[in-house]
This record gives C-alpha cells, structure tokens and sequence, in this order.
C-alpha cells in the first residue's frame, strides 16, 4: 500500500468511522477500584497526594461499595489502614481486623461484587516492610507463613480473590496450600507477579502509612532496568497455581505487559498506582492537560498493551464516562 491510492485519514474522517474501526475498546468489565479502609467510625477522609480517593471507616465502606456496584464495576479492592502495628504485622491476620471486617460488610451490602484482598504485611508492620524482619534484612520463609494466615482470615470473611504483593520467592505456592487444606479452594489467586521496586508508590504509602522505616525494598520487589527477570517471576506463579497475573505499575511498564501477555494464557491485570493517579491530577489541577482525556487515553493504552484488568482510582470517573 502506498499513497496516493492509500489515504489512511479516510478511516479517520468522521467519529462514527472512527468508532466502526477501532482495534481497542476500554469496558467497565474491566475496571477495578482499590478502597482503604481504617479503623474509627464515621470517617470518609480524604487523601491529600490523591485528590477524589479516601480512608474509609468499617462502618461506612458499605455505602461506598454500593456506589462502585451502581456504577457497573465489577470488583474491588481492599486495603487495610489498622490502630496498631507491631513487629510481625499481627492485625494482618486478625480474624476481627480492619479487612476482615470490611470483606464481611461488603458482601453482606452487595454479594455480587468481587472483593480482593491484598496480601501483604507491610501496613500492618512498624517497620514498614513486607516481611518479617531480623536486623536490617527481611526474612523469606518466615513471612511466607504470616501471607497464608492472612490469607486464610480474607477468605473465611467471604472474599472471592486474595493478591498477594509481598514478592516473596514461594508466596503463591504457599497462600495456595493454606487455603486448599483449609477448604477454600474456590478463592482465586491474583499475584503480583511481576512488582518493581518503583518511584510511583509513593502517594499510595502516604495513604496507607507504609513507607518502610529503614532502607527501602529493593531487596524483594524487582529491579526495574529487568524485562527477563519478570518472565521467570510469572512461570513461577503459574507452577505455583496463580489464577491470575499482575503487572505493577502499569504506565512504565507497558513493555512488560505485552510481553507477559504474548507468552502467557492466564488473566492479566495490571495496576495503574497511585503516582500515576497523582502526577495526572496535579497536572490537570494547573490547566496543563485535560484530565478526563489523559485519564482515558492512560487506561486505553494499558488494555492495549495487553491488560486484562486494570486496578486504577480512576475507575468511578472513567466508568461515569463509558456508561454515558
């Protein structure tokens, strides 16, 4: 095909041809919105670096839930903001913690929406890691325990998937063997199978009050100058029996989405995180892009990489836009 007998702009002419021939179509299916619940009553606060998201008491994360169900989205996402921490995370995996608590509410609220849980130790801890600590090294196997207990308490209160996001080597595997021999064989694994150790978290452990109090988690998420890395990291997940994949952040690191996608068959979710969410809303607050536009094209191009799912704090405002 050359020009002048090809004209490609004639399938650009009007929008209705555009629309005839687009390859990718964003879908509120796809869309899951990440909540944060604290301890307290009656609180909704709003979080400072991620303007339109908040903090969440028990007591109030029902109607909120309603909310995101009325708006066609299919799932959400919990993550926990306890009174007290200590050196092992123990409210984790608390019977009657923050989450466990919240799994219950929703459910009871709105049984049809899909409710994850993240796995992970670090809100929970007062040194701010993902592990169990030992002097300044974050111990494996030892924390791999603590993810199955945890687990375990998410899926008796009634959750659907757990996500564990501690990237500790052997963590799916042994999320999975706690759960199967506790009879819970019908919750689904979601990990992070391919996590970096990124400079886009940082509005998120402002929000959940994690930042890590020494040293920083290079140690145990991955190095983000490494693509093959991420491909040994997923086939791992899926010999331990993930349900499904996740990509995390999602924006700088389209590269590897498409990469897992092409050489994989499981689901694909990967999480547009908070710095993402931030650095679109300062700049749309200063009249420097137009924010429902960045937003959208943003999540478009994760779907086009090869996302399945996306996990943004976006969802309510583009699933406001797709349902019009």
């Amino acid at each position: 095909m050359k020009f002048p007998e090809y004209r490609p702009r004639r399938m650009r002419a009007t929008p209705t041809i555009r629309r005839m021939v687009r390859e990718n179509r964003l879908s509120v299916d796809m869309l899951i919105y990440p909540m944060f619940v604290r301890y307290g009553s009656g609180v909704k606060e709003e979080i400072g670096s991620m303007p339109g998201n908040y903090r969440i008491s028990v007591d109030r994360i029902a109607a909120e839930a309603k909310e995101v169900e009325s708006l066609g989205i299919p799932a959400v996402i919990l993550f926990g903001i306890p009174e007290t921490k200590d050196e092992t995370g123990s409210e984790a995996y608390n019977q009657d913690g923050i989450v466990q608590r919240a799994i219950k509410e929703i459910k009871n609220a709105c049984p049809s929406l899909v409710v994850i849980t993240d796995v992970c130790i670090d809100e929970y801890t007062t040194h701010g890691h993902c592990g169990v600590v030992r002097g300044d090294k974050v111990l494996n196997d030892p924390t791999l325990e603590l993810l199955g207990a945890m687990a375990l308490t998410h899926a008796r209160a009634g959750a659907d998937i757990v996500a564990p996001s501690d990237m500790m080597d052997g963590r799916v595997g042994a999320i999975r063997i706690a759960l199967d021999q506790n009879g819970h064989t019908d919750v689904a694994i979601m990990s992070y199978a391919a996590k970096y150790a990124s400079a886009f978290y940082g509005p998120f452990r402002e929000a959940c009050d994690s930042a890590p109090q020494f040293g920083d988690r290079a140690s145990y998420q991955m190095d983000p100058a490494n693509s093959m890395e991420a491909i040994r990291e997923v086939a791992l997940d899926i010999v331990e029996n993930a349900d499904i994949l996740m990509v995390k952040p999602a924006l700088p690191y389209l590269d590897i989405i498409r990469r897992i996608k092409s050489q994989f068959n499981l689901p694909l979710a990967a999480y547009n995180v908070s710095g993402e969410y931030s650095m679109i809303a300062a700049a749309a607050k200063m009249g420097w892009l137009d924010r429902d536009r960045a937003m959208m094209e943003s999540l478009l191009s994760i779907h086009r990489a090869g996302a399945d799912m996306i996990l943004t704090y976006f969802a309510k405002d583009a699933a406001k836009i797709l349902n019009r």
